[in-house]
Order: C-alpha cells, then sequence, then structure tokens
C-alpha cells in the first residue's frame, strides 16, 4: 500500500502519495491562477517546483503576482534571454544585465544590435519559451563551477565562485549552457510566456514583464532620459574605476586597497552635492524653495543638512523644513485597505496649512510652524521664523515633488531634487543588485539603531513602504530639476557587517524567515568593508551611525 501525506492548499486538505513532486500537485492547481504557477510555499519556505513532498505540508503556490514568484519570473526570463542571443550570435555573445527601468530591466549586449536584431532575438526566445524546456538544477563543487566559468570566458562569474564560501554550489542547466543564479528558477521555459523587448540606443534594449505592481499587463515603455543618463553617468564612473561587479569590489577590499577608494567616491558625492549648491546659489534672486524628495532610506535628511551647509558657505541662510511635521492629526490619518494608519500617501498631511504657511514666508510674514509629536500623533506649534533677504527655504519630505502641493508658487521660484541609492555595481553581468534591496538594508540597520525595531518589524512594513513609493514617489522623479544618486560603490559590504548579524536573528518558523535567508545569500558573495574610513558626513552614517549631522 503506498504511504500518504496530508496536504494543505487554500484552506483545503488533501490526501496525496508520498513523494509526490510539487510540479504535479501546481498542474491540479494551474486553473486557479492567470499566471504559470513558479514556485511554493512550503511550511512558510520557498521551494522550486522539482521537489518533492515527503511530509504533511501547507502549499502556498506563487506566480509571477508574488515578489519571489516576480524575482523567479526574471531570472527565468534572463536565461531565456542569453541562451537566445548566443544561438543566434556564437558563445561570445554576452547579455550585461545594467539596471531597472521604467518598470523594466535595461541591458546591454557587447555586440552592436538595432531593432530588427531585437525583433529576432524575441522570436528565439518565444521557441524556447514554446519548446517547454526543461531548467534543471545542478549541485556541484565550488571550484569545479569556478575551473568552467574560467573555461567560458566568464571572469565575473568564476570569481563569484572564488569568494563564495559554500563547499558546493548550485548552477542551472537550459539545453547546453550552465549558469549561476542568485534567485529560484522556474522549472521550465514554457512558464515565462509574459515579456517584451523594446530597443533603446546603440547596444541597449529593455526587458519588459509585468510586475507585483502591474499585474495586469506589461507597462508601454515610457523615456526617462534624466534616470537613464544617471544611471549611465555612474555606471560609465564604475567603468573607470574598474569596479563594475562584486568580485572586482572584492578585489579592492582583499588587496587593501578599500581605505583609497572610500575617500575617492565620497569626494565624488560631495562634489556633486557642491554642484547642486552652486547652481542653486546661481538663481538666487528667483530660488526661493528647494523640494527634496526621494524614497525611503535613500539618505533625504543627511542630503538636505548638507546642502544647507554648502549653501551656507555661499553666503545663504537656508531654513530647513521637514514635511513630516505636517502630518495630520493621528485621529484624522487615512487608514490602507487593510485598516492600517496609510503615512505614506499626501492624504496624511494638512496640506492646507503647509501651502498657507510657505505662501505666508514667501511673502516676509512671521509663521509659527508645527512640530509634530509622534508619541501623541498631534502637531504642536512652538517655533515662529520669517524669511530674510538671503534666506531659502529647504523642504524635504517624500511628497515634495507632487504637483498637487504649493501649486500657487511660481515654478522659478522652486528647485526641485530627487533623490534615491541608485546602485552601480552588480553581482556579476546576469545577476544585479536591486536597488530598494540596497534601500532595504540600509532600513533594517537604522530602524534597529534608532527605532529598536526587530528585522521582522521593517520587512513587514517594506511591502506597505514600497507601494507609496511607487504611487507617491517614483511618479514625480521626473520633475527634478535635478537627481542625486546617494548610493556609494563600496557601501554593500559595509552594509553587511552591520545587517549580516541581525538577518540570523530572524527565526526560521518567521513569515520573514526566507525574506531574510535571501538577504544572507545575497551579502555572502561580499567581503565585509569595516567602516572606520567612511567620515562623519557621509550619508552612510546615517544609517549606521556616528554622523555629523545627527545625534544617533
Amino acid at each position: 500500500m503506498l504511504e500518504t501525506v496530508e496536504v494543505k492548499i487554500n484552506e483545503k486538505k488533501v490526501k496525496l502519495t508520498k513523494g509526490i513532486c510539487l510540479e504535479e500537485i501546481a498542474e491540479e492547481h494551474a486553473s486557479e491562477y492567470n499566471y504559470p504557477i513558479l514556485l511554493a510555499r512550503v511550511n512558510n519556505k520557498i521551494q522550486e517546483l522539482s521537489k518533492t513532498v515527503t511530509e504533511d505540508v501547507t502549499i502556498e503556490f506563487l506566480d509571477l503576482t508574488s515578489r519571489e514568484g516576480n524575482r523567479c519570473h526574471i531570472s527565468g526570463l534572463t536565461y531565456i534571454l542569453l541562451c537566445a542571443v548566443k544561438k543566434l550570435y556564437g558563445k561570445k555573445a554576452n547579455i550585461i544585465v545594467q539596471h531597472s527601468l521604467d518598470k523594466g530591466i535595461y541591458i546591454e549586449t557587447n555586440f552592436k544590435i538595432d531593432e530588427e536584431k531585437i525583433k529576432d532575438i524575441k522570436q528565439i526566445m518565444n521557441r524556447i519559451i514554446k519548446a517547454d524546456m526543461p531548467i534543471t538544477r545542478v549541485t556541484i563543487d565550488r571550484i569545479e563551477a569556478m575551473n568552467y566559468f574560467k573555461e567560458i570566458g566568464d571572469e565575473a562569474k568564476a570569481g563569484v565562485m572564488r569568494y563564495n564560501t559554500n563547499s558546493y554550489v548550485t548552477l542551472y542547466r537550459l539545453g547546453n549552457y550552465y549558469n549561476y543564479f542568485y534567485s529560484p528558477m522556474p522549472i521550465s521555459t514554457e512558464r515565462i510566456k509574459d515579456f517584451d523587448l523594446t530597443y533603446i540606443k546603440d547596444n541597449g534594449f529593455l526587458l519588459r514583464f509585468p510586475t507585483v505592481y502591474i499585474k495586469d499587463k506589461i507597462k508601454e515603455y515610457e523615456p526617462h532620459p534624466n534616470m537613464f543618463e544617471i544611471f549611465k553617468e555612474y555606471r560609465d564612473w564604475a567603468k573607470i574605476m574598474h569596479i563594475q561587479n562584486s568580485v572586482q569590489l572584492n578585489n579592492i577590499v582583499s588587496t587593501g586597497k578599500i581605505n583609497d577608494l572610500i575617500k575617492i567616491d565620497e569626494t565624488l558625492q560631495s562634489n556633486r552635492l557642491l554642484n547642486v549648491a552652486k547652481e542653486i546659489n546661481s538663481k538666487k534672486n528667483k530660488v526661493k524653495i528647494v523640494l527634496l524628495a526621494g524614497p525611503s532610506s535613500s539618505g533625504k535628511t543627511t542630503t538636505s543638512k548638507k546642502l544647507c551647509m554648502y549653501l551656507q558657505s555661499f553666503g545663504l541662510h537656508p531654513i530647513s523644513l521637514s514635511m513630516d511635521d505636517y502630518f495630520v492629526e493621528r485621529k484624522d490619518n487615512p487608514t490602507d485597505e487593510f485598516g492600517n494608519y496609510d503615512f505614506e500617501c499626501l492624504e496624511a498631511l494638512d496640506l492646507k496649512l503647509f501651502d498657507k504657511q510657505i505662501n505666508s514666508l514667501l511673502k516676509g510674514e512671521t509663521v509659527k510652524i508645527p512640530t509634530f509629536n509622534f508619541k501623541v500623533g498631534v502637531k504642536e506649534f512652538k517655533n515662529e521664523i520669517t524669511l530674510q533677504q538671503n534666506d531659502i527655504l529647504v523642504v524635504e519630505g517624500i511628497h515634495a515633488l507632487d504637483r498637487k502641493i504649493l501649486t500657487n508658487i511660481d515654478r522659478e521660484k522652486k528647485y526641485k531634487i530627487y533623490i534615491s541609492a541608485l546602485t552601480e555595481i552588480n553581482m556579476d553581468d546576469h545577476n544585479r543588485i536591486s536597488t530598494s534591496d540596497n534601500r532595504l538594508l540600509r532600513r533594517i540597520i537604522r530602524d534597529n539603531r534608532t527605532r529598536g525595531h526587530s528585522v521582522e518589524h521593517t520587512l513587514q512594513m517594506w511591502p506597505s513602504v514600497r507601494r507609496g513609493e511607487e504611487k507617491y514617489i517614483f511618479p514625480y522623479q521626473d520633475e527634478a530639476d535635478y537627481t542625486i544618486n546617494s548610493a556609494l560603490i563600496y557601501e554593500i559590504g559595509v552594509l553587511k557587517t552591520y545587517v549580516e548579524p541581525l538577518l540570523y536573528s530572524v527565526p526560521n518558523d518567521s513569515l520573514y524567515y526566507e525574506e531574510a535567508k535571501r538577504l544572507i545569500n545575497f551579502l555572502r558573495i561580499f567581503l565585509p568593508i569595516p567602516a572606520d574610513a567612511i567620515p562623519e558626513d557621509s550619508i552612510l552614517r546615517e544609517f549606521i551611525g556616528n554622523s555629523y549631522f545627527h545625534s544617533n
């Protein structure tokens, strides 16, 4: 008699044969999902569909509308894309995954492409998908993997294997190709149907796909030339410094040259902010208010304070205001669809008071400004300010670039700055470092250090924070007169030393264990970097501590 296991799926319990494959169970439930099932959460642990069930479990299937499923979908697409490129243009043809762009990923090739070649690549990708080719997980000795990547000329991946501390590593096979991907992979190509390619220019194009924020379609490409140029500027600088991936950064650390890199990178950051101050000063007869916005953990506070210091060096007298002090009273704060306070929405701010007071200040009137008491949830009015001739307002807040604020003030009186951590290095050619992961690591460290929050608390809040950014911040990034990239090329190694012990605090029965494990695995390929050489005015100090601009 066959042994059975009890499996709970979508609140229903069924008896199944012990040793049954997750893929077989997924097929029975495929009709319940709008997209192909990619992964399974088995007793709260992420599993690829090739795994078998040998005990009583609870299963939740994941498609590309989940965060884990979306990462899996992107990794699968990247692998299919790489295979299509090599099939068309030979073994030496390669793709270099660069960065996110307009809900897609910008990718470059090591050869010239055009509109016609993009169509050809897409056609071959669709053939591979239609062929339903298996993507097979293979566990091999790390040294063997390193030698394999050296043989095929992939020095970056060979380097990743070198700095990986595991004895064995997981590779994925598709057709005749073996590759390393940091995210779990789909079990076959047929499950990755939803994508499109858009030619950008020269040897660059956009890989587009549904996201967790736009689940029912692939977003039409909308050019963002400002963001594209910022990414390009920093990528070009990274290329000049010979630090385009984790391996090259690790080489700097292992040869004892990291302090020089820290000094160079910090000087570059300071010079760029100084140039912003120079531009604002050149417009001082018109510009009366500087508005600075950016997503969570992008370094808004340090940047605004440092900018004020630079403006003072030009004889201006900046007065800082935070839009957080203009929250509505807690009892009036809107709630989200789950009944929780929505602090991210524009309606959480007392816009009437904000607009009125800014207008009054620009007219030379004295205003008693609020300070929000977050403990009791009310505004307290204690400080009075008046703008003098050389005074300039510097306002920081997530909604500072929103077109709905300060509508009755002339645009020429405003200077708008967008700031975000736009990570300029990747793990290797095919595994990028997500800018949101960079900011998440910053936030975990800061939340724990300054607010005593656990890693689980920060991970629980993060999806809500990200939804708010997608809705209230990213749509207005093109409003900026200047975009600041607050990411430091060396910072992942520094963040690792602070965040890794915290991530290990998440118990394996936690809802957030898999996310903590994902981040640990990502950080594993970076060598730790000590913080000793990081100056007190660095943006990074806002998160790790000992900042010149912060008391803790």
